[in-house]
């Protein structure tokens, strides 16, 4: 896990940070990195790739990252800035705020794959958060800090499953999305989130225009609207001769 700042250590580089994100792939919640720079040969115990590390070690971990660092700086991009400018230069942004927050500044930088476009020389190392322990170090922080911001959004906004979850899209989350709809920590640009915000867009304004147009709208395109959006206001039943049967069967649940 050394072999890489050993090198280094051989040209008098000592200040060596390891820099990981966590976040890229969630439907919710902020993409987060981490810098880290620790001392020279140092050990950590079970500090690995933060995915194989136990859950119930991630905090035990941390917590000696936390102890024995040189300096640690963390950087935050909401979901809105993720909106804004895409996932790939959120994550830059997250990268370069916590390169910015080490005191002192590095020699060098190990990440995974991100070119960072600071003036600090840089190495790109494949499956860097097993390879490398200064880039695992910054990965258990940027998770550990994002699982807790995680768990704050949990509490405020149940029903998503957010602390067991961390924002990526599973059964639950889903199922929140579908009871509860978006909130505002959903990544807008993300499917199905990008999809539900339109498809919501369009019943309102689709509802407002039929509000005010209901004589004039025709009523092949009102009954349209309803079943798309499972819609059955009591003028769609009286209309049932412009549907299929299928959809005459549909209606008859609301009888």
């Amino acid at each position: 896990m050394l072999s890489y700042e050993k090198e280094l250590y051989k040209q008098e580089l000592t200040l060596i940070a390891g820099v990981d994100e966590v976040g890229r792939g969630p439907l919710a919640g902020p993409v987060v990195a981490a810098a880290v720079i620790l001392p020279k040969n140092c050990k950590i115990r079970g500090l690995n790739d933060s995915k194989k590390i136990p859950k119930k070690k991630h905090l035990e971990i941390y917590q000696a990252v936390q102890d024995q660092a040189l300096a640690i700086g963390i950087g935050i991009m909401d979901n809105q800035v993720i909106d804004q400018v895409n996932i790939y230069e959120a994550t830059k942004l997250a990268m370069k705020e916590a390169i910015s927050q080490l005191s002192p500044q590095p020699e060098h930088l190990f990440d995974r794959c991100h070119e960072t476009g600071l003036p600090i020389s840089q190495t790109s190392i494949i499956k860097g958060d097993a390879n490398s322990l200064s880039i695992a170090a910054a990965s258990i922080v940027a998770k550990v800090t994002r699982d807790n911001i995680m768990k704050d959004y949990d509490d405020q906004y149940p029903g998503y499953d957010f602390a067991a979850n961390a924002g990526y899209g599973t059964a639950k989350h889903l199922e929140g999305l579908e009871k509860l709809g978006v909130t505002p920590i959903h990544r807008t640009s993300f499917e199905p989130i990008k999809s539900l915000v339109a498809a919501n867009k369009e019943k309102l304004s689709w509802r407002k225009y039929l509000w005010r147009n209901s004589q004039n709208t025709p009523i092949q395109e009102r009954i349209r609207f309803c079943l798309k959006y499972h819609i059955i206001p009591s003028w769609a039943r009286n209309y049932r001769w412009y549907l299929c049967r299928p959809h005459r069967r549909f209606l008859s649940l609301f009888d």
